[in-house]
């Protein structure tokens, strides 16, 4: 709600304001996307209304509250939120070759998953050839395997591209596989102004949390908004960058530095885009971020609203962004990797369950549900189907996506919601202090901060204030009974084989001349993503464009804090 209570003063009611907010917002969304029901009831027949509201609430609170699909968000990007659709059902997968994780992900869209979401192995993240030395005994490990666009084109053989949407977990070298996947789209005949998905090309948290980083701060914020100018002429449906709490958090953050630190960081990439003269109207509504789901599940629910209103609020009064899906905070959720066990395995559905509801009460856009063996090994098809199956009963059997933000108005949640979001501001005030969020990582304040939290989270396990089930309390002997996934040490040798077979038959002096020009452009200001477009087109490969610009940039390297 862009202020209307303040707007039309305080003898507006609430009936007058739901009425202004049907005629002007929700009557327009439902005729493009009606509901998936006439009517929502309960399960005893009890009407399901789209969304609660208390009729004696003053105007203070609901400017803070809002309604669905309007300033400050606070209750979801949409008006209708899941009522007309679910969120976008994406697992997290990637292993091996391209080839047998083509026949994973058909597996998945084939038992009702809706979006697909790539996991690269540990090479690819950082910009090495399957055959380079330091690839070795890495390949395909952690996820797929990608060096050149033919692995990108056998990735998504027989899927299509322009009417699938694709979710990316790719950082420094994300530039270059989104060029391959833009690439590949071309090839099958796509529109490219068509292609959804996300890549999530967050480089600041890869220097405070996760470490896949290639190159040093200023050239690889050059990379980013190079895809967010590139993007916003050519691939306008493209989420031009995921800004990333889930690695904050598993990393150790608390609740609360999760919100700080990953809007701190989305502040950084927006003044950066505007410094490079980007109106920031022209590229804010392709942001997106990645949150983390934990298993305190009021706290993290209160955790999305408190950071959906904060991000509203930041892009419209600090960066003057007018558009509404500028102010808008749209964000993909992955239940917590760092809470599952070894122990109990079993028990992990459980805790899957608990964070996954907590990213729908909290309006995620999207969601990936860990696998009961994650703790343990690269998951089977059955537990992925397990997970997948957990979100479809969240959808389909829970009733808790029947009405918009269902929690609204219980004195705890909004007690959170307001206590996450003060404790956020007083984060990002400090970090501002120091100079914004890149000068904070320079300086190791966030790192510091996340491994004190860490720390302390350990210690309060280890005491026993804090129960983990089956670790440090109600634990069993047993022996690991359930299927394991390997991938085979053989795949190495492929990849290298399948190098040496694209090398031997590409354009050499084709390749030397793209070699040339990608130096040359990254030594000026001019946009890269044509030109990787271009080079991987003619089959040039990740690691040989990766290592051009390493000749350029050099490489980063982490001082100790």
């Amino acid at each position: 709600m862009d202020g209307n209570l303040e707007r039309h003063g305080d003898d507006m009611t609430i009936q007058d304001e739901q009425k202004r907010w049907e005629e002007e917002t929700l009557n327009p969304v439902l005729k493009r996307f009606p509901e998936r029901k006439e009517e929502f009831k309960t399960s005893s027949g009890i009407k399901v209304p789209r969304i609660a509201l208390d009729p004696e609430i003053d105007s203070a609170k609901m400017a803070a509250l809002g309604f669905p699909g309007e300033y400050p968000f606070t209750r979801g990007v949409q008006p209708t939120m899941y009522r007309s659709r679910f969120w976008t059902m994406r697992q997290y997968a990637g292993f091996a070759t391209a080839e047998e994780s083509n026949e994973r992900y058909r597996y998945l869209l084939a038992n009702g998953q809706t979006g697909l979401s790539v996991a690269f192995d540990l090479p690819t993240q950082i910009g090495y050839d399957a055959d380079d030395p330091m690839a070795l005994g890495e390949v395909g490990k952690v996820g797929v395997s990608i060096s050149s666009m033919q692995d990108m084109a056998q990735l998504f053989y027989e899927i299509p591209l322009e009417k699938v949407s694709t979710s990316m977990t790719i950082n420094a070298p994300a530039a270059i596989l989104l060029a391959m996947y833009i690439a590949v789209a071309k090839k099958q005949g796509a529109d490219i102004r068509k292609l959804r998905g996300t890549i999530q090309n967050d480089i600041l948290k890869e220097y405070v949390a996760r470490g896949t980083y290639i190159y040093p701060p200023k050239p690889s914020m050059r990379l980013i908004t190079d895809v967010f100018q590139y993007c916003q002429k050519e691939v306008p449906r493209w989420n031009t960058i995921s800004i990333s709490g889930y690695h904050i958090r598993e990393a150790g953050s608390t609740a609360v530095q999760e919100i700080a630190f990953t809007l701190a960081n989305g502040m950084a990439y927006v003044q950066a885009a505007m410094d490079a003269g980007l109106d920031v109207d022209s590229f804010a509504p392709q942001l997106s971020f990645f949150f983390n789901a934990h298993n305190n599940l009021l706290e993290e629910v209160a955790k999305y609203r408190a950071a959906r209103r904060l991000w509203a609020r930041t892009m419209k009064e600090r960066f003057g962004a007018k558009n509404p899906k500028s102010w808008m905070l749209r964000f993909h959720t992955q239940t917590a990797g760092s809470t599952l066990t070894a122990q109990q395995p079993e028990n992990n559905v459980a805790r899957v369950t608990i964070q996954a509801l907590a990213a729908v009460l909290g309006g995620t856009q999207s969601l990936h549900t860990n696998s009961m063996d994650e703790a343990l090994w690269l998951p089977t098809e059955k537990s992925v189907r397990v997970a997948l199956r957990t979100q479809q009963i969240i959808a389909h059997e829970s009733g808790v996506a029947d009405t918009v933000d269902p929690l609204a108005g219980s004195y705890y949640i909004e007690y959170l919601t307001d206590e996450m979001e003060k404790a956020a501001v007083a984060y990002i005030a400090k970090i501002d202090e120091m100079g914004g969020a890149l000068a904070s990582i320079e300086q190791g304040y966030m790192q510091r901060e996340i491994q004190n939290a860490a720390y302390a989270a350990q210690k309060a396990i280890e005491r026993e204030e804090e129960i983990v089930v089956g670790v440090n309390k109600f634990e069993v002997d047993e022996e690991i009974d359930i299927e394991r996934l390997s991938v085979d040490p053989a795949i190495e040798l492929a990849q290298r084989e399948k190098l040496k077979a694209l090398r031997e038959k590409r354009n050499e002096k084709k390749v030397a001349e793209l070699r040339a020009r990608l130096e040359t452009t990254a030594k000026g200001n001019e946009n890269l993503m044509p030109l990787f477009i271009e080079a991987v087109e003619h089959d040039m490969t990740l690691g040989e464009i990766a290592n051009v610009l390493r000749g350029v940039w050099g490489e980063y390297v982490a001082e100790g804090f």
